[in-house]
């Protein structure tokens, strides 16, 4: 938007003052903006003017580099208001209004500073022309209700009360049908003409003139007038509207009043439903907005329909498709040059990246037959919005030079608008040549604009000289080799052209073209039956076989390589497979030999055993045992492994005993679960102390180490107060010795089913985009940078591993669906530190639940008493397999059955008889 000679003057007149900024900003901080500054902390207040100058510094230095950071900008203005810098601040909101369209919030805060400080007719008026602007951008209640209640302060001034009237009338007709906000407005302008009304009002006893008597019936038609029109309105609390209006009229309500109201009130009923969907939705509620609209386009009122269009806009100004809808609606239905023409400036304003409402921008300007100097600003304004699309800037070419060439009178020989529409073609090459250099190779690839150029030429110019020569550069542009580029340079020839020109074309065409070889040469041929000589057949017959035959040879040639390849490709995968099979081969034999290795070692085992049981029974044991009492038989199994002595039983107990203990005064809701660290961690209970320390009071911390005594990666961490565990978990992902430390609660997920380990959501997320194809070395700030211009950044996370090295993904969140919609179409598809990024909606893949897996449970033995050692090779081998097996599949009748239904019998120890016979059997 350009900038008007009011805020030019403006803006010179803040330029001028820059040097007694800082006296004036010192009082509007005290006295406008309610800032007190104590004497006993000027030194504490100084430092911090001194970091907020700096911060300030920073963001105009920041807006220098790019002026359409929309937060920057909202940054900036909210710590120079914050300051109290008078001068710079107004300043800064203009450049930003000249940028963006603001919001209401925005307006408001303007508009209350620049308020409290007009002093005098001059600071009134431009205080007016702020509130003019501040209407424009968005269609806002709360906007006009302060802009009439501002307007009311000036009435006594001469014309003041028509002024403040004028400016509620205005106000009704863009807002007044506001179901639920456009009721202030009604209220407040009608409690305007009753305060007139008693100030009309004779004292008691007095009789009124014929001119006061006008006066007040004139005043009494408006009032009546505004509770007619009103009660015809669906508004939100009509009744009470009604109520008030029986109440002050003295005569009956007329039936013309009572109808309308109830028509409303029916109308009402009808959007209620939509209204409370839209109270209980969540912003930015588009859905809901968009069902509210098909509603209002159904009912086809096109009042309520621009009504319900603008409140969905202000919540949704980023939704392109929704402004497409509205001008769409407004160029088809309405047709009021005023509002469409605002409504296409508001579109490319809020959304500047969208082609297509800079391409419907210019049609409307040109069907309201706007001045040529409006339509090609706004056409040089659309080439610096940054489109993401090469094809974007070649239609707007298009659309501009459509425009030009309906200017021209073409049965003059030469005109001014003629030379103008032939600079602008050769301004448009230049321009699209540059375009196919930034997009790497994408853009008018076919020529488009050079073809309609050509044809212009030919058509209206009778230029054939000069669209041949344009077609000659399009076939050099690479498009030689197509038939279809070649048939159109025929087509144009057939109508403007030549015989002779035609069979020119056609004899180069079939020459160069190696797509449709076929279609040319057919076309070639019909030609010369319709028009040539024989000679000219002769001529067309040997050169479309001489290039059939040729083309005949390139494909059989193309065929054989394919098959060779083919069977090349065949003969690869035949070796792969069998390189597999004899791998798989080599594996089995490998451990099929492994097996039969230890199965021999088991039976050395086993002889070595019996052998020793042999001689305890003869009586040939160590020295020390009694060969009396070893004839009873060899030792139980328990007490062969016992042989540590008293000292080490005594040492065993004991530190059962402890344990057991420590499990009993453990506390999983005061405890947390501290996983992925590193195995390499020195003395991990001191570290995990030293972190943790900040959290709370540390009970006791438990590192698990394996049975070789190195540290396993993980640890319990109890603390003595439940509120350090919540701080605990804050501490999860922190990196800890160059690795991610994961942090979770000490749960027991057999009792607790419904505990979810995962933090993050795996369902669709609107708010939410995610990156990939992210550089190793992008840092978190680097990302916070690049997506920072597209909306309020919540969140970013870098995705890594287990080990802490990215992935090259990231999760950015953003305020709203709006924000994240509009990063995604700017930056998926663009290069990052010279990666080609990929962006889209958060979405990520369900987690399988583990019940969902489809593995079975493991089978798992009774439980046994083991040594300290541990259990020996020597006791698998004591126990027979069809045992074993028994065992193994005892513990499936537990799984949803009963003993009985599983077996019906109840299993018995086996004697030495039952064993004996086991094996017999066997």
């Amino acid at each position: 938007m350009e900038v008007t000679d009011n805020e030019e003057s403006t803006l010179l007149k803040v330029e001028n003052e820059e040097a007694s900024e800082g006296e004036e900003s010192d009082l509007l901080s005290e006295e406008s903006m309610g800032v007190d500054k104590p004497d006993d902390e000027d030194d504490d207040l100084s430092e911090d003017e001194r970091e907020a100058e700096a911060e300030i510094q920073r963001l105009e230095e920041q807006l220098s580099i790019n002026a359409f950071d929309y937060n920057c900008h909202v940054d900036l203005i909210k710590l120079l208001r914050q300051e109290g810098k008078l001068h710079r601040l107004r300043k800064a909101r203009l450049k930003m209004s000249e940028l963006f369209p603001l919001t209401e919030e925005l307006w408001l805060d303007w508009l209350k500073d620049e308020i409290g400080l007009a002093e005098n007719d001059l600071d009134r008026e431009r205080v007016y022309e702020l509130f003019e602007k501040a209407v424009k951008d968005y269609i806002c209640p709360d906007i006009w209700l302060e802009y009439a209640q501002y307007s009311i302060g000036g009435m006594g001034s001469s014309g003041g009360i028509e002024k403040v009237r004028r400016t509620f009338d205005r106000g009704l007709t863009e807002v007044g049908l506001h179901v639920l906000k456009g009721t202030a407005l009604w209220e407040a302008y009608r409690e305007f003409e009753i305060a007139i009304m008693s100030s009309l009002q004779l004292a008691p006893g007095q009789i009124a003139s014929r001119e006061q008597q006008e006066l007040l019936d004139a005043q009494l038609e408006r009032i009546r007038s505004l509770f007619t029109r009103q009660l015809s309105v669906p508004l939100m609390d009509m009744e009470a509207t009604y109520v008030e209006y029986t109440e002050w009229t003295e005569d009956d309500v007329p039936k013309v009043v009572s109808e309308s109201y109830r028509r409303a009130l029916k109308k009402m009923e009808g959007l209620k439903g939509y209204e409370d969907t839209l109270l209980l939705a969540e912003a930015p509620k588009l859905t809901e907005y968009q069902t509210y609209i098909d509603y209002e386009l159904k009912e086809g009122d096109p009042a309520r329909v621009q009504i319900i269009f603008e409140r969905a806009l202000v919540e949704n100004c980023l939704v392109p498709d929704l402004w497409e809808k509205y001008t769409t609606y407004l160029d088809r239905q309405l047709k009021l040059k005023d509002l469409v023409l605002s409504s296409h400036e508001r579109a490319v304003r809020n959304c500047p990246w969208t082609m297509t409402l800079w391409k419907n921008y210019l049609l409307a300007l040109e069907r309201h037959t706007m001045d040529h100097s409006v339509i090609a600003s706004t056409f040089e304004r659309s080439l610096t919005a940054g489109f993401i699309q090469a094809s974007d800037y070649v239609e707007m070419w298009q659309i501009y030079l459509d425009y030009l060439r309906r200017r021209v009178d073409f049965s003059k020989e030469s005109s001014k608008e003629l030379d103008e529409l032939r600079a602008t073609f050769s301004r448009s090459l230049e321009y699209l040549k540059d375009i196919e250099d930034r997009f790497s190779g994408s853009g008018d690839l076919s020529c488009t604009v050079m073809q309609i150029w050509a044809r212009i030429e030919a058509f209206h110019c009778k230029n054939l000289q000069k669209a041949r020569e344009l077609w000659e550069n399009i076939m050099m542009k690479g498009n030689a080799k197509y038939a279809n580029m070649w048939l159109e340079y025929y087509n144009l020839e057939r109508c403007y052209g030549k015989s002779v020109h035609c069979r020119k074309v056609l004899h180069r065409a079939v020459q160069s073209t190696s797509d449709y070889p076929e279609h040319v040469c057919e076309v070639l041929l019909t030609f010369e039956r319709v028009e040539g000589s024989l000679e000219d057949w002769d001529a067309a017959v040997q050169k479309t076989e001489t290039k059939l035959s040729r083309v005949t040879e390139q494909r059989a040639r193309a065929a054989e390589k394919e098959a060779n390849q083919a069977q090349l490709q065949k003969g690869k995968t035949e070796e792969w497979r069998r390189a597999k099979a004899d791998k798989a081969t080599l594996k089995k034999s490998n451990k099929s030999k492994h097996i039969a290795e230890k199965r021999k070692a088991d039976k050395d085992d086993v002889f070595d055993a019996s052998e020793l049981s042999r001689k305890r029974h003869c009586g040939d044991g160590p020295k020390g045992v009694d060969s009396e009492t070893s004839k009873f038989g060899p030792e139980p199994h328990h007490k062969a492994q016992s042989n540590t002595g008293p000292a080490r039983r005594k040492q065993q107990v004991s530190s059962e005993a402890t344990k057991t203990n420590s499990e009993e005064k453990w506390d999983d809701g005061c405890s947390v679960f501290i996983s992925n660290l590193a195995f390499t961690l020195q003395e991990p209970e001191e570290q995990m102390k030293t972190v943790f320390q900040t959290c709370g009071g540390i009970k006791e911390v438990r590192p698990i180490f394996s049975g070789h005594g190195t540290f396993r990666g993980y640890c319990y961490v109890q603390f003595e107060d439940p509120i350090a565990v919540a701080e605990a978990l804050k501490m999860d992902r922190q990196e800890l010795d160059g690795r991610p430390m994961f942090v979770s609660p000490c749960i027991d997920k057999k009792k607790n089913q419904d505990f979810k380990a995962f933090k993050y959501s795996s369902s669709l997320e609107k708010h939410k985009i995610f990156i990939s194809g992210l550089s190793y070395s992008c840092t978190q700030q680097e990302l916070e940078e690049l997506c920072k211009p597209h909306g309020t950044i919540k969140a970013v996370r870098l995705v890594t591993n287990r080990s802490g090295k990215p992935k090259g993904l990231a999760y950015v969140e953003f305020a709203n669906e709006a924000q994240a919609s509009q990063a995604v179409l700017k930056l998926d598809g663009t290069s990052f530190q010279s990666y080609t990024l990929s962006v889209a909606i958060s979405n990520p893949p369900r987690r399988k639940p583990e019940a969902a897996s489809g593995n079975p449970p493991r089978a798992t033995l009774p439980a046994q008493m083991h040594g300290a050692r541990g259990r020996g090779r020597t006791q698998l081998a004591l126990l027979p397999r069809s045992l074993h097996r028994q065992l193994v599949s005892e513990p499936k009748a537990g799984n949803g059955t009963t003993d009985k239904e599983a077996g019906g019998v109840q299993s018995k120890p086996m004697s030495n008889a039952d064993f004996a016979q086991l094996l017999r059997k066997k």
